[in-house]
């Protein structure tokens, strides 16, 4: 049945909802400077990958005259101009809360930034000094030639638009002004340190080029220099059936992207109308897709600050990764669990185990082979060279990289090549899909025959991103969920139909169907008299089918939790519709990252792990699993967990009906509850117990054999 449109909530409307809870931190007094600019830095990446994806989309769309509205009933034009509407009021919203509240205190605790207009003379000095030695000389200007296609500009990168005087001779038919434009940013850095005797004082590298700017055109008049920056469309898709070769096909993409429209025009409001026009003219883009802004322009390269050393009281104080009471570091790792099943609740556990796990597998004279996805990646990844080191040690090593896993293209294909001249099997994703789901098999000759030793995750194979995203890792070897990931990647690597599975579930093929059941098993039950609830935390609600059955669950009176970290098509609270239905949202110094389902089930509570959200494309576009908690330990920790999610009342906003996000707050009635804090306190308080009860217990020394000299 097709959802009323005012029963769905504006996709694109959501997501901007959930950057304005990430902005309502940056504006938090409570919340220590740093992290503050910190949160400001990750709004503005955030709404970069927003027009370069959703707005060059809808632009797509609107290019090709498409009539369609959305699910709210929202036609194209609608949607670009609610979101114009909805960017330009955030933006000024950054800008007041950088320059009026951080920047100023800030400033009171020593880090300062230095424009040129008010720099001291000592300051000056310095930044003469290295505009003479570090950017005159690297930095090259590019005339605009009036009767030239204008210049190919990278998009997310900082430019300086110079406008100079045409020389007496030009004629009178002629502008009295030439343009050049100078790209900067890549090998100069943007922060400049300055010399200080206490604090941190430091320029923007813009600011010190426009200063300097007539340097670069000796015997002219420069009448202004304007920063800007364009943000390209990165909509752009693999026609996967017409690409022979998919990793070439990808490098292709990556350049066509360099060559896309341009979907957002940045420019420092201080341009003076000639200037901006010119720039509008030559980028194709109107007053709807050019947004004036105080400076500094690109807030998210200031991330960097946020981590300025000497300054740990500016911070939160430091949560580091404990490791899992479960898991003996002095012990292989496959020994554990031999012994047990090991649930983990990332950051606040260490990821360590899943990294020494692969290390371990790697050198194991006795593991066979190793199978595992990789979607996004670290950098220096401990992962990767695991695996490299498995192949070259003559293991039979598989790795499906997904190459098509967006912004992070051109890191994969760098991966996988190198796999590849390691000797692993890579597998680049599947045709028309993408590989998201999170799995590892490790297969292990032992006494008792072949034993396969899994991981399963909510979050990708990144060591870095596991100390800063709130993800679950489920390791095992029981052998039903062993088989069924043999099944898994034969489906994928064998271009075999996919299986019958017996624990695990997967899309695109029964994912949304086994949801549906399961909503609809809790339906039922109340409906019999039986009591009935579903809890499921995610990052994303927007499949019109599941939220559908959502609202009959509520009519039916089954109550409904859920956490939604960001976009959330569904509307709580209507009144015969959903009035059984609470969403919330956490936003904290970690990001939600985990999705974790429980049903009820009669008492019986099922519990699940998995890799996909609640939406179109994770359901019918993606490889995912969704992995049954059937262990008892592991099962009693999950649904604690979501307990603790439910309660927050300090990092969380509740979704009000007309679509509105109102903040929880403690009272007296409700305690203070802020679950990350509560999360990370009950990982530390385990692993205290834990050498307690360790250091409670004598352990003989034993004799290293038993022959007597």
């Amino acid at each position: 049945m097709a959802l009323a449109p005012d029963l769905y909530l504006n996709r694109e409307l959501s997501w901007l909802a959930f950057n304005s809870r990430v902005l309502e931190q940056a504006e938090d007094g409570e919340v220590p400077a740093l992290e503050r600019l910190k949160f400001l830095a990750i709004t503005a990446n955030n709404l970069d990958e927003f027009f370069m994806v959703r707005v060059g989309g809808l632009l797509l769309q609107r290019r090709a005259n498409a009539a369609s509205t959305d699910p709210a009933g929202m036609t194209v034009t609608d949607q670009l101009s609610a979101i114009a509407a909805t960017v330009n009021a955030m933006v000024k919203r950054q800008y007041r809360c950088l320059i009026e509240e951080v920047e100023p205190l800030l400033q009171q605790h020593g880090i300062s930034r230095v424009r040129m207009e008010s720099a001291s003379a000592r300051h000056l000095d310095t930044v003469r000094r290295v505009f003479q030695e570090q950017m005159f000389p690297v930095l090259s200007p590019m005339g605009i030639d009036p009767e030239a296609p204008f210049p190919l500009l990278t998009s997310g990168r900082l430019h300086v638009l110079v406008q100079i005087a045409a020389k007496s001779s030009a004629t009178s038919e002629d502008s009295p002004y030439r343009y050049a434009v100078i790209p900067l940013g890549l090998t100069t850095a943007r922060i400049i340190t300055l010399p200080t005797d206490q604090g941190f004082s430091y320029a923007l590298l813009e600011d010190v080029v426009r200063f300097f700017v007539d340097q670069f055109f000796p015997g002219e008049r420069v009448v202004s220099a304007s920063s800007f920056r364009i943000t390209r469309n990165a909509d752009v898709s693999l026609q996967e059936d017409a690409a022979a070769d998919l990793l070439h096909g990808m490098k292709e993409l990556l350049q066509q992207r360099k060559t896309a429209d341009c979907v957002r025009l940045e420019v420092a409001e201080d341009i003076a109308a000639e200037p901006l026009r010119f720039l509008q003219e030559q980028l194709d883009v109107d007053d709807s897709l050019t947004y004036l802004v105080p400076e500094p322009l690109d807030l998210s390269s200031l991330m960097p600050l946020s981590g300025l050393e000497g300054f740990d009281f500016l911070r939160y104080p430091p949560w580091p990764p404990v490791r899992s009471p479960i898991v003996d570091p002095s012990q292989p790792v496959f020994s554990t669990l031999s012994e047990h099943d090991v649930l983990l609740s990332h950051p606040y556990e260490s990821f360590e185990p899943v990294v020494r796990l692969l290390e371990e597998a790697a050198v194991d004279p006795d593991v066979l082979a190793i199978k595992q996805t990789l979607y996004r990646t670290s950098r220096d990844s401990r992962i990767v060279a695991a695996l490299k080191q498995a192949a070259e040690r003559g293991k039979y090593v598989t790795a499906i990289v997904e190459l098509k896993a967006r912004f992070d293209e051109a890191r994969n294909i760098e991966w996988a090549q190198e796999l590849e001249q390691s000797g692993v099997q890579v597998i680049y994703g599947v045709k028309n899909l993408k590989t998201h789901a999170k799995i590892c098999i490790i297969v292990r000759r032992e006494p008792r025959g072949v034993v396969r030793y899994l991981h399963f995750g909510t979050g990708n194979y990144n060591e870095s991103t596991a100390r800063l995203y709130s993800d679950i890792s489920y390791l095992t070897c029981n052998e039903e969920y062993g088989r069924d990931a043999s099944s898994f990647f034969n489906a994928i690597c064998g271009y075999s139909q996919p299986q019958q599975y017996h624990v695990l579930e997967s899309a695109p093929v029964g994912l949304r169907k086994r949801l549906l059941q399961l909503i609809d098993g809790e339906i039922q039950r109340k409906q019999q008299g039986q009591d009935a609830a579903i809890d499921a935390k995610l990052n994303a609600l927007v499949d019109p089918q599941l939220i559908e059955a959502l609202y009959r669950a509520s009519q039916a009176g089954v109550p409904v939790r859920l956490n939604i970290r960001g976009i959330c098509c569904l509307r709580p609270g209507v009144a015969g519709v959903s009035d059984n239905i609470v969403v919330v949202s956490i936003i904290d110094r970690f990001l939600e990252h985990a999705r974790i389902l429980r049903f009820h089930h009669g008492g019986d509570e099922l519990t699940f792990i998995s890799s996909a959200d609640w939406m179109p494309r994770n359901l019918d576009r993606r490889i995912e699993l969704l992995v049954p908690i059937d262990d008892q330990r592991s099962k009693r920790a999950l649904m604690e967990m979501l307990d603790i999610y439910f309660s927050d009342n300090c990092q969380s906003w509740e979704l009000q009906a007309d679509g509105n996000y109102r903040r929880r707050r403690p009272s007296k009635r409700r305690p203070a509850v802020r679950a990350q804090q509560r999360l990370y306190e009950l990982a530390t308080e385990a692993i205290r117990r834990a050498e307690r009860a360790r250091r409670g217990v004598f352990e003989p020394h034993q004799p290293a054999s038993s022959h007597t000299d």
